[in-house]
């Protein structure tokens, strides 16, 4: 995922999380919001209750590489 395609920034995650639209299962919450922009973007955060900063960073990076495959954003932009 390109940077432009991700949700970086704590305002943005606050406002989406603020809307309180969203999917539980028992490995995540998934938030949603309406789309902004022409493409859809993506924002990963994951708690410390699923390990030190290497473990968060290695489950972060294989989440990435599951919607990529899943959603083909070159395509969209």
């Amino acid at each position: 995922m390109k940077k432009h395609q991700r949700i970086l920034k704590n305002a943005e995650f606050s406002s989406i999380i603020s809307k309180r639209k969203s999917f539980v299962c028992p490995a995540m919450i998934v938030y949603t919001a309406p789309k902004k922009e022409e493409h859809a973007r993506v924002g990963i955060s994951v708690g410390k209750k699923v390990g030190k900063a290497v473990v968060r960073t290695r489950v972060k990076r294989q989440l990435r590489a599951l919607i990529d495959s899943v959603f083909t954003f070159d395509e969209i932009v």
